[in-house]
């Protein structure tokens, strides 16, 4: 007797259960905290088995985090990609070896020619594609190294600048020495960098005196719920609050 070849079916992987659980949750970052500590405190208060985050925001900056829970983690890639718009100020005349408030002072020039056309003129300049270097103290890997580890040594390395793109970089507001911003960007932008490439241009120095991120995306800061409330609702509450995988724009 003569069998044919085999039959083999193709396997189907059992369907993912998706739940009112898993989607993505708007949070108001206070300052103080890193993105990390937020994602750890929401998992342990609620009994999430996964939480992530759709993209960093340093401990001093405050703002729309958007927080991924259950099989929404699995979204990550698709929301760190979207573009996001920052306010916040700098401050004129000071460098710092963070390029923010957060680090040394390294140098203080005068900036008594600084005006707020001027600095609308420059800022207005680093727009479109541009080159960032991104700073030492980032979370950047160099042969798997995170950079901030390495500056924290005292070590500083040559780092390869990468493609952004700043679609619009405004002055709102200029008291000096400190000029308010209103920067709308890319994914993988430093702001700080931005604040900091401004005052070399300007040849007197800058460095971020506090920073705000008031949209990614599709969604706003003015949705998003503030951490500390969010620590006070019970969990079918917070759940209430995630948005659906399927709505996640």
């Amino acid at each position: 007797m003569q069998f044919g070849a085999p039959r083999f079916q193709k396997f189907q992987p059992p369907p993912r259960v998706v739940t009112g659980e898993d989607g993505l949750l708007l949070i108001d970052k206070p300052a103080g905290m890193s993105s990390h500590d937020v994602v750890g405190l929401i998992r342990r208060r609620f009994g999430f088995q996964k939480v992530g985050h759709g993209g960093t925001l340093d401990p001093g900056a405050t703002g729309l985090l958007l927080i991924l829970v259950g099989k929404g983690t699995s979204l990550s890639n698709k929301v760190m990609g979207c573009d996001k718009r920052y306010v916040g100020s700098m401050l004129i005349g000071t460098e710092t070896n963070t390029q923010d408030l957060e680090g040394e002072v390294v140098a203080e020039l005068p900036y008594d020619l600084v005006t707020i056309d001027r600095l609308r003129e420059e800022a207005g300049k680093m727009t479109g594609d541009l080159f960032q270097t991104p700073p030492m103290a980032s979370a950047v890997k160099v042969k798997g190294v995170p950079l901030y580890k390495l500056a924290r040594k005292g070590q500083e390395i040559e780092r390869e600048p990468r493609l952004i793109h700043v679609y619009s970089y405004k002055i709102t507001g200029y008291d000096a020495p400190v000029a308010s911003f209103d920067i709308v960007c890319g994914k993988g932008t430093y702001i700080r960098t931005l604040c900091h490439d401004l005052g070399g241009a300007l040849g007197c120095g800058a460095c971020m005196r506090t920073l705000r991120r008031v949209r990614c995306g599709a969604y706003s800061v003015d949705d998003a719920i503030g951490f500390e409330d969010a620590m006070k609702l019970s969990r079918d509450e917070l759940v209430s609050r995630v948005i659906p995988m399927h709505l996640v724009k």
